[in-house]
């Protein structure tokens, strides 16, 4: 019975340092443009994704190697085990947040920016800080292929 407490403390703990590292990512682009935080987008940001994800992979219209690299990001940010464990300060959180960032780069360069804007539950400004992320797209979503 112990271990499943410490896996489900270990998934816990794993989206707490992912939400921690994507607000640090919002307060860093924030600040680049000259803004303050909006501390509730912040907050919706890690659900805001993960209901994105979960869209994303139910989506028939995208082709169905967007949809398995999805779910294999799913299953890395869900499972305990890591390439870096996530207790290493900075780093332990930090290959979450890359991977993360890759397959979604992945997914942009595949499908476009539309299927994400279609699919976002949250502001516009959430969106923002997720595809600047990826380094693709951010302000300015030229440089993300058009469908």
């Amino acid at each position: 019975m112990t271990d499943w407490w410490g896996v489900a403390a270990a998934v816990g703990g794993g989206l707490l340092l992912t939400w921690c590292a994507l607000v640090i990512t919002l307060w860093l682009q924030q600040r680049r443009m000259g803004r303050s935080i909006d501390w509730r987008e912040a907050v919706r940001l890690v659900p805001d994704t993960i209901r994105l994800l979960r869209a994303l992979v139910g989506d028939r219209t995208l082709p169905r190697s967007v949809r398995w690299s999805l779910v294999g990001l799913l299953g890395y940010l869900l499972l305990p085990l890591d390439l870096i464990p996530d207790v290493i300060p900075v780093l332990g959180v930090a290959d979450d947040v890359i991977v993360a960032a890759l397959v979604l780069r992945f997914v942009l360069r595949r499908t476009g920016v539309a299927p994400l804007r279609r699919h976002w539950p949250g502001t516009a400004a959430g969106l923002s800080s997720l595809l600047a992320l990826t380094g693709l797209a951010g302000p300015r979503d030229d440089r993300v292929p058009k469908e």
